[in-house]
């Protein structure tokens, strides 16, 4: 694939080399406790940006980066982005992204919201290629994948972010500012949980079989990328191939990036040292089960990770719950009071007290409330991003115009990608405990389980 060597019309490499980011090392930007907000200046040049994926969230991102010229929309299903197309007539429209790339030479930045399984791909082409990248959550399908985006993001020096929009919010913030502060004293055990799926799915469901024919508007064996092909059908389409393992990450992948966020930051977790499953088990008959057969997630899982003392904290358990499972109601927690929100939550279990806060990190409380109105909280000590959530794609878009590292980039967010596939991978291989080399990227106790690591691909499709 081309990289960003080539040489550029002397006007352009000006502004090109103006755009241009440099490679993100921090979580979070440490401010003056006087400081309060990011500033809001910037160039006054705009980023010509392209999107891959269009359709579903893709929209979305593209509409709050529309303080920008939206210079390519690509999809390979014409009807599922038709109106897209609509509200942006002024961009070119392309149906493969290597064709996007390779003809369009005025693309500073790259969108990608394709499904789960083409992530990786589109986003290394454009990062070897010198663009800015915006990838959709989870950042990628494998775990191999995201350590290579993390590096390759460093290695050509674009600036990334992942769509983990909850990390603007000041919602993860203050669970940080609040952990570092001492106020339930050290963490040593985490409960997670979310509402997914909310579509189909389960390990005793098989392919289908019957075969359809292939829209004239949707170019398949795009829309398949590097997965194993297989014929069409449209149980695989618009949201629903979350279920399914060749396309999709599950519940955990859907949501963990988002869940887990402030987890993560706030307990300043990397590589865990060892992850277990359990899964939702289907008998057909009485005392007849039907073993998995990896076509699709289970319904329901309930995933342990086990990590190291980090820094000044002390070892600590997370413990993943979905498909309806939760953690024990807390006793501190009033009577009710709902555990989190409606698509999920955390609770924080420290020497000394609890926080709780629901999905995205939002409304973060000690509980019981008693124990929050008597916290006096410290002084923000963490940037907050104007508009918190929703000015995520700008939190983006300012730092390809030279601003301050984007809080979600692939040295933070790479990282959380891979615990969350780790979560993964121990639901493919369930009741086991997987010993993890975060470092070396590999799990040492199941060569089996080890090689789902790296994912293959099919004939003609790179990383």
């Amino acid at each position: 694939m081309q990289n960003n060597d080539l040489p550029e019309k002397s006007g352009e490499t000006t502004r090109r080399t103006f755009l241009k980011g440099a490679a993100v090392t921090s979580l979070f930007t440490i401010i003056p406790r006087s400081v309060l907000g990011r500033g809001q200046a910037a160039p006054s040049d705009q980023l010509n940006i392209a999107c891959v994926g269009i359709g579903g969230m893709g929209q979305n991102n593209v509409e709050a980066c529309a303080t920008e010229n939206i210079v390519a929309l690509c999809d390979v299903d014409d009807v599922y982005s038709a109106d897209v197309y609509t509200r942006y007539p002024q961009a070119k429209r392309y149906k493969n992204y290597r064709v996007m790339l390779e003809q369009q030479k005025d693309i500073d930045a790259v969108i990608v919201a394709t499904p789960d399984h083409t992530h990786a791909v589109v986003a290394m082409a454009a990062i070897q290629m010198g663009k800015h990248v915006y990838v959709q959550k989870p950042l990628t399908h494998s775990v191999y994948e995201a350590r290579m985006l993390t590096e390759a993001a460093r290695k050509y020096k674009v600036v990334s972010q992942m769509g983990n929009q909850g990390h603007s919010g000041d919602g993860v913030r203050n669970i940080c500012e609040w952990i570092w502060d001492g106020a339930i004293g050290p963490v040593r055990e985490v409960h997670a949980w979310t509402n997914r799926p909310v579509w189909p799915q389960g390990i005793e469901v098989n392919r289908p079989t019957e075969m359809i024919e292939i829209p004239s508007t949707l170019d398949w064996d795009l829309w398949v990328g590097p997965a194993p092909m297989r014929p069409f059908h449209p149980t695989y389409l618009a949201g629903k191939w979350r279920g399914w393992w060749d396309f999709g990450t599950g519940s955990l992948g859907d949501m963990g990036c988002h869940i887990l966020d402030p987890v993560c930051a706030a307990l300043k977790l990397k590589y865990p040292v060892s992850v277990e499953g359990n899964i939702s088990t289907y008998w057909e008959k009485f005392f007849e089960q039907t073993m998995p057969k990896n076509e699709m997630y289970p319904r329901s899982s309930v995933i342990r990770f086990k990590y190291p003392a980090r820094e000044e904290m002390p070892e600590v358990k997370v413990t993943w719950y979905d498909g309806g499972m939760q953690p024990p109601r807390p006793d501190e927690l009033e009577q009710g009071r709902i555990m989190g929100d409606e698509d999920g939550g955390v609770i924080f279990v420290g020497d000394k007290g609890k926080i709780m806060c629901g999905c995205y990190g939002k409304g973060p409380r000690l509980i019981p409330e008693t124990s929050m109105q008597a916290y006096t909280r410290p002084e923000p000590s963490i940037t907050r991003i104007p508009n918190g959530e929703s000015g995520h794609e700008q939190d983006w878009v300012r730092a390809c115009k030279g601003g301050e590292p984007a809080c979600s980039n692939f040295d933070y967010s790479g990282p959380l990608t891979e615990m969350v596939l780790m979560g993964n991978l121990a639901v493919r291989f369930p009741n086991e405990r997987l010993l993890w080399d975060g470092e070396k990227m590999e799990i040492t106790n199941n060569v089996d389980a080890n090689a789902y690591v790296k994912r293959q691909y099919r004939e003609g499709w790179t990383l």
